[in-house]
């Protein structure tokens, strides 16, 4: 197996080895598995397109979450990403609900942090990818972490956010989340800071979905997790991934930010992204607030 970095602070290209091999070979699924804990964002080329596949190499890391309320491929392993109509094969219009959902992703954020139990994982793979745009971005929070005075790190290590998918949506469209949605994902409450269980390296947790900080006013909150976010986000510490047929990306919800970037919409655009649960072994425990913080 091949490693090649992707970027200074994140990511890197697995080469020799493919899902399938992570499915079936407990050997191969070790040295993926430590790969992904040392970059947080791995990239498999030439993938086949195939949903068997992506649900068996995901479900090597850990339980598979079900798709959201609401959302394409509710009640399955599959969020379905796409700007395609499947009842008409047509493409959606502008402010159609996949298409506010799109822009919603585009916001910096880490997947499930709403949900009652975070997200350890997420895999994408490119069905269909448009001729430009459409790209993903990803920031390692362990790099905006180390970058992070050192008082503030103190302060942050033992403090608690609210993170809601209500809150996100809203800033696309107050309307967009709806009251099924609303009612099924409630907000959750996580330390802002994730430790690796494995290699005890610590990350900065929030993302487009936190809203409030415990002990802090609305105000102050807010404007403290955009401080955050543009200290994660500063020019030259993001790796940009443009898609190719075939590829495959996985990252650590726990460690990076990732968002969408546009595209025309008059280009098809469909994606199928598995996500895996985390579990106490993937450091859960320490992330939940005592009663006290909820």
């Amino acid at each position: 197996m091949e490693i090649i970095k992707l970027h200074p602070e994140i990511g890197a290209e697995i080469r020799g080895v493919s899902m399938a091999d992570v499915a079936n070979d407990d050997n191969a699924y070790r040295a993926v598995r430590a790969a992904f804990e040392e970059h947080s964002v791995l990239l498999f080329r030439n993938q086949p397109t195939d949903d068997q596949v992506q649900v068996g190499y995901s479900a090597k890391f850990g339980p598979l979450e079900t798709a959201k309320v609401a959302s394409l491929g509710e009640g399955t392993p599959f969020s379905i990403l796409t700007n395609i109509d499947k009842a008409t094969g047509n493409l959606v219009p502008q402010g159609h609900k996949e298409e506010l959902r799109a822009k919603a992703n585009q916001l910096w954020h880490t997947d499930s942090s709403f949900r009652e139990t975070p997200a350890l994982a997420s895999v994408l793979s490119a069905r269909t990818i448009p001729g430009v745009g459409g790209e993903t971005a990803f920031v390692s929070q362990r790099a905006t972490w180390n970058r992070l005075p050192q008082s503030l790190r103190a302060k942050l290590a033992n403090s608690y956010a609210w993170h809601s998918y209500a809150h996100s949506r809203g800033k696309i469209d107050p309307s967009l989340a709806s009251q099924r949605e609303q009612n099924a994902m409630p907000p959750a409450c996580w330390r802002m800071r994730w430790r690796n269980p494995v290699n005890g390296r610590d990350a900065l947790y929030i993302a487009s979905h936190t809203y409030a900080i415990v002990g802090l006013s609305d105000k102050e909150a807010l404007a403290l997790i955009d401080e955050l976010t543009a200290i994660a986000t500063a020019t030259g510490h993001s790796y940009e991934h443009p898609w190719r047929a075939g590829d495959v990306v996985m990252w650590d919800n726990r460690a990076s930010m990732h968002r969408g970037r546009p595209w025309p919409l008059d280009e098809p655009r469909y994606m199928i992204r598995t996500t895996i649960a985390a579990t106490d072994a993937d450091g859960v425990a320490e992330l939940r607030p005592p009663k006290m913080a909820a």
